[in-house]
């Protein structure tokens, strides 16, 4: 059963750092494409970050851009979102998805992706 679980999320104050972990279990992690978008209340869910299953293609919102990173571990079956220097408009439920997918694309909408997990709450306030 392919499964993605979210760890990582926090209370933290404006400047800080936080790492999101995505778990994954019941497939191959190298052959699939994965996400992480982020839904704040009351608005749409929208894509932060994602990184081929190559590894090679990477894409993050404009606002991220130069504060988060994406990681994969692949020996691991985990990915990661460092997120630096926190503003209160970072704050939303973050989630990861993976999509099956053979090559060096990255796929930016929730249209393109299968699976999902539960998401981790990341609240930046002072």
């Amino acid at each position: 059963q392919l499964q993605l679980v979210e760890s990582g999320g926090s209370l933290v104050q404006p400047g800080g750092s936080l790492r999101l972990s995505c778990a994954t279990s019941g497939f191959a992690l190298d052959s699939y494409a994965i996400g992480w978008f982020r839904q704040a209340a009351g608005k749409e869910r929208d894509v932060v970050s994602c990184i081929s299953a190559r590894g090679g293609s990477i894409h993050f919102l404009d606002s991220v851009k130069g504060r988060f990173t994406i990681s994969r571990d692949d020996a691991k079956n985990t990915v990661y979102l460092q997120m630096n220097s926190l503003i209160p408009e970072d704050t939303a439920v973050y989630y990861c998805a993976a999509r099956s997918s053979s090559g060096y694309m990255c796929y930016r909408t929730q249209d393109d992706y299968a699976f999902w997990g539960q998401g981790t709450q990341v609240t930046v306030s002072s």
